[in-house]
């Protein structure tokens, strides 16, 4: 059995592995859930893995040119796999075979995985890259392969072709499954058809974390384990500003106002020391490859820098190296609490049963896949405005009374969540079979 596994998480090499920590987080427990439904299964994909990830964990990387390029050629080229495919499929005439259609005839299944960029978010990676997601999309359904859309936060389409697009593609897939519950909410109250469609959870809720064993050295270097005190992490990112875009640099100082109000606040009235860190790295691509930090240690240093200034938080912690997914989830167990600005992070957190405040996107565009994580979770009391400092502490505060209460919450709930996420790929034992 093959499988063609693609998507606007296509990116640039690297991005999946060495970015963003939360990307990686979904995308191992993703393909070995694959190879968990189907043993002997060849997974072949345009997302650009390492070497080492793909001998690992035992794929087949495609050229990225075959999903996008950048290129002004990309959305012709993308029609005409559609309009081949749709030759095809009503006059039974064999297409000119671009190495996409190839691709897709030779497989037995199509998954398209593009998180929270299925919609007008996938635009702001490259030009008419919505439009061109959905041609690959129409492409295989036309080539008469199973296509399904899996553990996706589609939306928002406020571009009304967009809008027209998106409701027409999403009767094609054969299954469509969101990852929590608030996407699912969205599309029915925008009148679109959600009959194929089933809310489950995140890939990333079934990502392990290193041992202790493994990250003992780590643990004393960064001075982690403090007996005398407890210790709450505190992670922001850009789309947390009060203004974007995310990666906008400098920031004014009264961007990071409230936050550093928070970190004040668990200092001073909660008696805890605050662990600010980032789960987002930086990196120089081969063949001088190496790791650097991101736009969230950006975003740190600035956070530092008005603490400093302000002289009122006086036991700040933050950390010497570079670590990856699952050393950041090991670290973020040690914490007796965590604030988070991004998601997976989070999820991290939240896995290993740390009471955990979300903290919302701060600025356009938004996106709803926090609401819908704290919703299926059930914790949606703890999901914080950035721009309200009361709204903001007072949740801190709310956590922080209520941690031990929500350790046993989250002991009995996250099996369940996790059970959700597995079911993304149990169900494609069906679709397959009903090819």
């Amino acid at each position: 059995m093959r499988i063609l596994l693609t998507g606007q998480c296509t990116l640039h090499w690297g991005r999946m592995e060495y970015g963003n920590l939360g990307n990686y987080a979904i995308i191992e427990p993703f393909i070995r859930e694959l190879h968990r439904v189907f043993p002997n299964v060849e997974i072949r994909t345009t997302f650009q893995m390492t070497d080492e990830f793909c001998k690992r964990e035992r794929i087949k990387r495609l050229p990225m040119k075959l999903y996008y390029e950048w290129r002004y050629t990309d959305l012709w080229k993308s029609l005409w796999e559609v309009l081949s495919a749709g030759i095809k499929k009503y006059f039974k005439i064999a297409p000119l075979k671009t190495a996409y259609i190839k691709e897709c005839l030779a497989a037995d299944l199509i998954i398209d995985f593009s998180g929270d960029m299925w919609g007008d978010n996938a635009d702001l990676v490259g030009k008419h890259r919505f439009l061109i997601g959905l041609c690959k999309d129409l492409t295989a359904h036309l080539l008469r392969k199973p296509v399904v859309l899996l553990a996706g936060s589609p939306g928002p389409f406020k571009k009304w072709w967009h809008r027209f697009l998106a409701k027409m593609m999403l009767k094609r897939f054969n299954l469509i499954t969101n990852r929590e519950p608030i996407s699912t909410e969205w599309l029915l109250k925008n009148n679109f058809s959600i009959q194929n469609i089933k809310t489950l959870a995140c890939p990333a809720f079934l990502f392990e974390a290193r041992s202790d064993d493994e990250m003992s050295d780590i643990y004393a270097k960064e001075c982690l384990l403090d007996p005398e005190r407890p210790t709450v992490g505190f992670i922001i990112c850009g789309w947390n500003m009060p203004v974007g875009p995310f990666d906008r640099w400098p920031r004014n100082d009264n961007d990071f106002q409230i936050f550093a109000e928070a970190v004040e606040y668990i200092e001073n009235q909660l008696g805890a020391r605050v662990c600010l860190l980032s789960h987002n790295n930086g990196f120089i691509p081969p063949p001088n490859f190496k790791m650097m930090p991101g736009r969230d240690h950006q975003m740190l240093l600035g956070l530092m820098n008005i603490l400093n200034k302000r002289g009122k938080a006086k036991n700040l912690l933050t950390l010497d190296g570079l670590y990856d997914a699952a050393q950041t989830k090991a670290i973020i167990r040690q914490f007796d609490m965590l604030v988070s600005g991004r998601i997976h992070a989070a999820v991290a957190g939240l896995t290993q049963k740390v009471p955990t405040v979300l903290i919302d996107y701060g600025h356009e565009p938004r996106a709803h896949k926090l609401r819908g994580f704290a919703a299926i979770l059930g914790i949606e009391k703890y999901l914080a405005d950035p721009a309200n400092k009361e709204d903001l502490i007072g949740k801190i505060g709310a956590c922080w009374n209520n941690r031990e209460f929500l350790r046993q919450y989250l002991k009995n709930r996250i099996p369940e969540v996790k059970e959700l996420s597995r079911e993304n790929f149990n169900l494609l034992r069906q679709v397959v079979k009903e090819k």
